[in-house]
């Protein structure tokens, strides 16, 4: 029992992970222009844009339809788009600030 319940957690994880990443790759294809975040950088954004998805879906009462929960999904999508737009603007600000400290 108690391996069964570490098993489907380690399986969770990895669901998260792998909807991060997709969902942060298709933000960085929506958001016009060259991101230079990272891919480490753009599964977290996804996973926090998926997170904040989620959250509007449950305030919205939108969060378990039967069916596809479309709505849902294009929330996480819109959430990541926003959370990598923002993160790529601070990425850029805080490796601009540091290149200039160095040269």
């Amino acid at each position: 029992m108690r391996a069964q319940r570490s098993e489907e957690a380690t399986v969770n994880w990895l669901w998260v992970v792998i909807v991060g990443l997709v969902l942060g790759l298709i933000a960085k294809a929506i958001i016009p222009g060259k991101q230079r975040i990272p891919l480490w950088l753009t599964t977290i954004f996804g996973i926090l844009g998926s997170v904040l998805g989620n959250a509007v879906a449950g305030w919205l009462g939108v969060a378990d339809t039967r069916g596809i929960d479309w709505t849902r999904h294009v929330l996480q999508l819109i959430g990541a788009v926003v959370v990598v737009l923002v993160g790529d603007m601070l990425w850029n600000a805080i490796r601009g600030h540091r290149r200039r400290q160095r040269a």
